[in-house]
């Protein structure tokens, strides 16, 4: 018997004629910001990755600290004239990525890697602007559009 592997379909209803415009604006809106924002995430995964590596080889708590400060210091002089101009909703939506990308939340990423009392202040810092550093992305629930939108992008159709 041959054997043929069958790629995942997801199925999402359309919708309801009276607001297709509008659904189709946002929808559109949310492509534009996915797109905006789905290289960070690739990065943020990417760097991380190396940063454990890097860790690994790196014996003294103190040595440690310094090499976190100093990545730290590079990130941010990298990337944050570019993530400071991004909008809310694009900034709800990358610590969406960032969970879909590492598989921890931005919360536990900030814990892990510069304690609890910074990670509480950041996430204090995020409740104030309407998002929470620990949004978990559910692929298969409210962020499957976006789960679609990646897949789609990912393929290079997007």
């Amino acid at each position: 018997m041959p054997e043929v592997e069958i790629k995942e379909v997801t199925i999402v209803g359309g919708p309801k004629a009276a607001n297709r415009k509008r659904d189709y604006r946002k929808y559109e809106r949310l492509i534009f910001n996915i797109k905006k924002v789905y290289p960070y995430a690739i990065i943020v995964r990417n760097r991380l990755e190396k940063v454990n590596e890097e860790l690994k080889s790196i014996e003294g708590q103190k040595e440690r600290k310094a090499y976190l400060r100093s990545v730290e210091k590079e990130v941010f002089s990298e990337y944050e004239d570019e993530i400071s101009h991004f909008t809310l909703t694009q900034g709800k939506i990358l610590i969406k990525l960032i969970d879909r990308e590492t598989q921890n939340t931005s919360y536990e990423l900030i814990r892990e890697y510069r304690g609890r009392i910074s990670a509480a202040f950041w996430q204090g810092i995020a409740r104030l602007f309407g998002t929470n550093l620990k949004a978990e992305y559910d692929r298969y629930g409210d962020d499957a559009v976006i789960e679609m939108i990646v897949l789609e992008i990912d393929a290079g159709r997007l």
